[in-house]
């Protein structure tokens, strides 16, 4: 199938079509690291009601008159840490760049056209939709690239996007990849990850499987994120030949005064010296892409907490990134989901 013009009444451009288009959707990053643009990028993350579920006139105030004039100053210095100064850019948007074009190299004739997005910040869903449909996909699967699924991440892509569409008259068909948390693709793209890394340094005393944390809440609101997040580490695990005491589930990212998903991965850090295990090495199974939460937050402070607390040796598994296997396991899935368009 080749691109069609579709001819418009005179007066009217011809609007191409017949292409398919698939767009990778990460969460966002600011685009500099310095203090307004991380402001920017905080205030929009924030404001998002998916994010905080806090009625709205409360929030507004806490967010506005705390959080944007305290947080950014932090949070820019964090993301120097980790700043791309070859391309200028967050460490998130540069790994989901150039995973977007090696997976883009795997669809040859030009029929099937794979673009990127960020959920906060650029280049913005809407702006790359737009891109899409003028480049003549009619048709167009969504990869939001969170592996376990929660309101505050997949849900909240789904509804920009809607939102998006909304200011279209001539609307692209839309899908959406399901999570991928069990997918055995995933599963081995991890597991191989994790196994090249035991070839070149050892195996560890420990395996800490660190995801992104959830205020408690919201799983007892009926958010799965939790047991997506516990399967995967699961299935990782019995891959891996590995037992619960090696193996440890954890969630990071947490602020606030409210509980969240435990354990929590710096108390499991500082506590695994005592325990015996001298050598840790850490995987963030939920983030496809390196981003400040595991380069700053993990392989800088969390190797921080481990060392204080008597640990030896520290290191970080790196995410998935634009490596082979990762490039591999994503053409698995779009290929799937693209069934009956390709």
């Amino acid at each position: 199938m080749t691109m069609e013009r579709t001819h418009m009444p005179e007066g009217h451009p011809e609007i191409n079509q017949g292409r398919i288009g698939v767009l990778l959707v990460n969460l966002g990053t600011p685009d500099g690291a310095d203090v307004p643009s991380v402001r920017r990028y905080l205030r929009e993350f924030l404001g998002d009601p998916r994010v905080i579920e806090v009625p709205r006139a409360i929030w507004f105030v806490i967010l506005n008159l705390f959080i944007l004039t305290l947080r950014p100053p932090k949070t820019a210095r964090a993301y120097r840490k980790v700043w791309v100064i070859e391309t200028d850019e967050g460490p998130l948007r540069y790994h989901t760049r150039r995973l977007t074009e090696a997976l883009a190299g795997r669809f040859e004739g030009g029929r099937v056209a794979v673009d990127h997005a960020m959920r906060y910040g650029n280049p913005s869903i809407p702006d790359v939709l737009t891109r899409l449909k003028a480049g003549g996909c009619d048709r167009i699967l969504v990869a939001p690239l969170y592996p376990q699924y929660s309101a505050t991440t997949t849900a909240t892509v789904v509804d920009k996007v809607g939102e998006a569409l909304r200011g279209m008259r001539w609307q692209p068909t839309i899908r959406v990849v399901p999570p991928y948390y069990d997918d055995p693709a995933h599963i081995e793209a991890l597991a191989k990850s994790i196994e090249a890394d035991f070839a070149a340094h050892g195996r560890p005393d420990a395996l800490v499987a660190s995801f992104h944390g959830l205020p408690k809440d919201y799983f007892e609101k009926g958010d799965p994120y939790h047991c997506h997040c516990a399967k995967t580490a699961r299935l990782l695990r019995e891959r891996l030949g590995m037992g619960s005491e090696d193996f440890r589930l954890t969630f990071q990212s947490r602020f606030g005064p409210r509980e969240w998903l435990q354990p929590y991965t710096d108390e499991t850090l500082a506590a695994l010296p005592a325990e015996g295990a001298r050598s840790v090495a850490a995987v963030m199974p939920g983030f496809p892409a390196d981003c400040v939460e595991t380069l700053e937050e993990i392989a800088i402070e969390g190797r921080k907490t481990f060392e204080d607390a008597g640990g030896t040796a520290f290191r970080t598994i790196p995410c998935l990134n634009d490596s082979d296997v990762h490039v591999d396991m994503m053409e698995t899935i779009v290929r799937r989901e693209l069934g009956g368009w390709l």
